[in-house]
């Protein structure tokens, strides 16, 4: 048996059934080989960035222990993603079906071309350190040395975003 990791992603959709879409990529991600979800945050309403003319998202974070590698993982998130539905993208930042992404796998520091861990802007995207403050609010970061409890406070000072509780979750 691999040793288990302890890996926080997001997850985020704006088409469809938003907040299903989420679920149900939570749940194919538990399914995944020597994987299992520990826990997941709230879910929140949020505005679209970087490509802001499309329809706002449902976005939450969760908590994943796991035995495969960082590489291995992205692969099949990227195939979670396509049971769901999503398709390749036609714009960067664009409409999403489903969107998995790692934001820390352990304490690892991993600067590839195909992945960088930690995510390289979870620290200025609210609609990722909102919720996974809700289940790792004092989780450092292992570049800049912060929680993400302080990287959330800094962003919320720093560029408003807005995110909201889902109302239907």
């Amino acid at each position: 048996m691999n040793t288990l990791s302890q890996v926080y992603l997001s997850v985020g959709s704006n088409i469809g059934d938003r907040h299903a879409n989420c679920t149900r990529g939570i749940e194919l991600v538990n399914d995944l080989v020597d994987s299992s979800v520990k826990g997941i945050s709230g879910f929140y309403y949020t505005e679209p960035v970087d490509f802001t003319d499309q329809g706002w998202f449902v976005n939450g974070a969760f908590e994943l222990e796991t035995g495969l590698d960082p590489f291995e993982l992205m692969v099949q998130l990227k195939k979670t993603e396509n049971r769901v539905g999503q398709y390749e993208k036609d714009v960067r930042f664009g409409p999403r079906i489903l969107d998995l992404d790692i934001i820390f796998f352990g304490s690892r520091v991993i600067t590839e071309d195909l992945l960088t861990i930690p995510h390289p802007r979870m620290d200025k995207r609210c609609f990722v350190l909102k919720p996974l403050c809700d289940i790792a609010s004092e989780f450092v970061h292992p570049v800049s040395g912060l929680t993400i409890k302080h990287l959330l406070r800094k962003m919320e000072n720093t560029h408003g975003q807005e995110v909201n509780p889902y109302p239907g979750h």
